[in-house]
């Protein structure tokens, strides 16, 4: 059985096969100092737009392992959307002496924990940010890719009430694993537990009782890292969060399946895209309308932009702002269909999916 060592040897492994076009700095970013007790012990930078102006939104991103925030910025795009639109941006980053592969710890509980660790820095960064630009504070965003994403999880399970939305990219769910043991086996999609359970760790991790933030999840078909088993337990768990029963809107973006909850005032609150053939990472768009971003490790161009997407569903891009989903027609008398799963997945991986599935296996 591969272990966690192995995953990140993988990473690794994949950042140095890539051949970018591109060299790491900081200088677009700038570094945010004396923002609180800092017990996570994480560094702060901040995109300011020249546009920005009082009372707009705050976007908090959240890099993946072996990645820092410069590598996000540049990659994301998202620096080139808050240039065009206004909005701040907040970009926490892990330091080598927290964790060696620049993971947010997302599994470790003393910084998952409302009040102290990770969670609790990036929460006092948002709070110095937010009085120092007076940022609308009901306009404020978290997103991020792999333990970024499962981060982002974590943010919004432990401080809810400071997000009016969220996104995960190729994470986990908030509570699945309190060591890395347990990270590792989450990330294969082994013990998972059903939806109900995972929003119950939700809503004992704040005295928040609603409403919840709207979720939107983001995952490959051929993730080889985190399983797409993941992206059905965070919708499992936001769903019951929300308490939506039924079907969803299913439609198609340039290509790949979209799945949309909506409340009673028909606002989408959950959305899911499941990104045919994608491997582990970020997905980008390079050619056409909605282009941001550019391809690197875990940043890849397979013909749709997440951060387009993602901010576009928030309300950020102004009069950009289009409808994203084309509804086909019967969708809405169709049954809800499981994600298409990797070709290529062993006979093994096939038995245990079926044997989990007849609940004798978790």
């Amino acid at each position: 059985m591969r272990n966690i060592a192995d995953t990140i040897n993988r990473l690794n492994g994949q950042r140095s096969l890539a051949k970018p076009t591109w060299t790491k700095s900081n200088t677009r970013l700038g570094i945010l100092t004396d923002f609180g007790s800092n017990p996570g012990n994480l560094l702060a930078w901040t995109y300011i737009p020249k546009t920005f102006q009082p009372g707009s939104p705050l976007v908090v991103v959240l890099h993946g392992c072996t990645q820092t925030a410069a590598d996000y910025s540049d990659g994301s795009g998202w620096s080139e959307l808050a240039d065009k639109y206004g909005f701040a941006l907040l970009f926490p980053e892990q330091q080598r002496k927290n964790n060696p592969n620049l993971c947010f710890n997302w599994f470790a509980t003393e910084d998952t924990t409302r009040g102290q660790g990770e969670v609790c820095s990036i929460s006092q960064m948002i709070e110095v940010l937010r009085d120092m630009l007076s940022i609308d504070p009901a306009k404020i965003y978290v997103t991020g890719l792999s333990a970024g994403g499962a981060m982002a999880a974590a943010m919004l399970a432990t401080y809810p009430e400071m997000f009016k939305g969220g996104a995960i990219i190729a994470g986990l769910p908030y509570g699945s694993a309190s060591s890395i043991p347990e990270a590792f086996d989450r990330m294969r999609g082994h013990g998972l537990q059903e939806g109900r359970v995972l929003a119950d760790r939700v809503r004992r991790a704040s005295d928040h009782q609603g409403p919840w933030p709207s979720i939107s999840v983001w995952h490959g078909t051929a993730d080889r890292t985190v399983d797409p088993l993941n992206m059905e337990a965070i919708l499992g768990q936001w769903r019951n969060l929300h308490e939506f029963q039924q079907a969803p809107i299913a439609g198609m973006v340039n290509g790949h399946p979209v799945r949309k909850w909506s409340d009673t005032g028909g606002t989408t609150v959950v959305e899911a895209y499941t990104i045919n053939g994608m491997g582990h990472g970020t997905p980008l768009q390079r050619v056409g309308a909605h282009s941001y971003g550019s391809p690197r490790p875990f940043m890849l161009d397979v013909g749709i932009s997440s951060t387009w997407h993602i901010a576009n569903s928030w309300g950020l891009l102004g009069n950009e702002r289009t409808l994203v989903v084309e509804q086909e027609a019967s969708a809405a008398s169709q049954p809800e269909r499981e994600p298409p799963r990797h070709a290529n997945r062993s006979v093994s991986d096939v038995i245990e999916d079926a044997l989990r599935t007849a609940g004798l296996l978790k």
